[in-house]
């Protein structure tokens, strides 16, 4: 019979001070030297981390109410746009949101990063006015203490593996994969591999909505699946897909966040982005949770992709592992090329090891998920040439 453990057990064992916690680089060489059944024996809690752009993040804040009162409508935040159809003193600011003087140059990623850094933001709004909201203007400063909420949403980060991109055309190109050269001269990468959550768990066994996690270096959670969730993908024996899967939507209180952990980044001639630090805890509750935490680099294989085509699918050019990639050179079509990561795996290092201090300490404790993911689900994508066309 082989070993179980429960989430009870392990958050017992983490409250007594016992509670064994290594990072996800860690546990491969203690399965190495030890194996899988006993590693899983004496290993209660796998650290996993993950520090890159990740463009599909933002805040919610609330401003507090002005005298007279104001349902604010055109928003801007440092004369950068932030939604203003949540009714009052509500906004959302999305870290991509470009500013209207200075373009990406400082974008909504630049106002989260310096409301996290104790700056004054200036803030303008308009409104058209209202019985109960009779003010139709404001031109004022806030910052993060004097706001009422401001708590970071992200609909989409932590992608379960992520495409390769190369450009095979003649011709620079500018994109969310950085400055791509031409005539397939350098090929760019964004993933931690082998310490990356969801690599960590494939299937998504202990990661859910609910899952307590580290996010820009206080407590967040998993708040429901990711949008552009794409499960239902080939997977290799390990159960890894080579093309990018799974997502998480996270959530955390940007008032008690750190700039260390949360970063804005400028993608030439492309726009904003924002560097975001995540880490996720993964029990090891049985033997098969042990096998996928045991996955390496040179297991972890993702699909090169070419960028330089711009209608239909992009071509595949070839698999490589995430060893490979480190190495800084590969061989596309018998050519060698040049590797570039735009993830920092320093820095996911450093949230794997922080997490690990949190949970020996007792402060961390581990959340059962509430609900799980799908295993099977897909992805529509947008027609945009016939009307109401499904």
């Amino acid at each position: 019979m082989g070993i179980s453990k429960t989430y009870q057990e392990i958050n017992e064992r983490i409250k007594s001070g016992e509670a064994v916690v290594v990072t996800a680089e860690e546990i491969i060489k203690i399965v190495e030297e030890k194996g899988i059944k006993q590693a899983t024996k004496e290993v209660d809690v796998v650290t996993t981390a993950t520090f890159g752009p990740m463009c599909s993040s933002g805040a919610f804040l609330n401003f507090g109410h002005s005298d007279p009162a104001m349902r604010m409508e055109k928003i801007r935040l440092n004369n950068v746009e932030a939604y203003g159809g949540l009714a009052a003193v509500d906004t959302y600011i999305g870290a991509t949101q470009e500013s209207e003087s200075e373009g990406y140059e400082y974008g909504g990623a630049h106002v989260i990063y310096d409301l996290i850094d104790g700056k004054d933001i200036n803030l303008t709004a308009k409104a058209k006015g209202t019985d109960c909201y009779p003010r139709k203007e404001i031109n004022t400063y806030i910052n993060i203490e004097t706001i009422n909420e401001a708590y970071l949403y992200n609909p989409r980060n932590c992608y379960q593996n992520y495409a390769a991109a190369i450009n095979t055309s003649n011709k620079r190109l500018f994109t969310y994969m950085g400055v791509l050269n031409p005539n397939s001269s350098v090929v760019t990468y964004s993933t931690s591999g082998q310490l990356s959550p969801l690599l960590n768990d494939p299937l998504y066994r202990t990661i859910g909505v609910g899952t307590r996690i580290f996010i820009g270096g206080t407590t967040g959670y998993v708040s429901w699946r990711g949008t552009q969730f794409k499960s239902g993908v080939t997977r290799d024996n390990n159960n890894l897909p080579k093309v990018p899967a799974g997502t998480l939507a996270l959530i955390g209180d940007l008032k008690a966040m750190s700039t260390k952990y949360i970063k804005p980044a400028v993608f030439e001639k492309y726009g904003t982005s924002m560097y975001i630090g995540v880490g996720i805890p993964i029990p090891v509750l049985d033997e098969d949770i042990m096998r996928q935490l045991a996955i390496k680099d040179e297991e972890i294989m993702t699909s090169i992709f070419d960028y330089s085509v711009q209608e239909g699918p992009k071509p595949i050019l070839g698999e490589v592992s995430y060893k490979e990639l480190r190495s800084g050179k590969i061989r596309v079509n018998g050519k060698e090329v040049k590797t570039a990561p735009l993830s920092s795996l320093k820095k996911a290092r450093e949230i794997a090891e922080e997490l690990k201090t949190w949970i020996k300490s007792g402060e961390f404790l581990l959340q059962e998920p509430i609900e799980t993911f799908p295993t099977d689900n897909t992805l529509n994508g947008l027609n945009s040439t016939k009307k109401g066309a499904k």
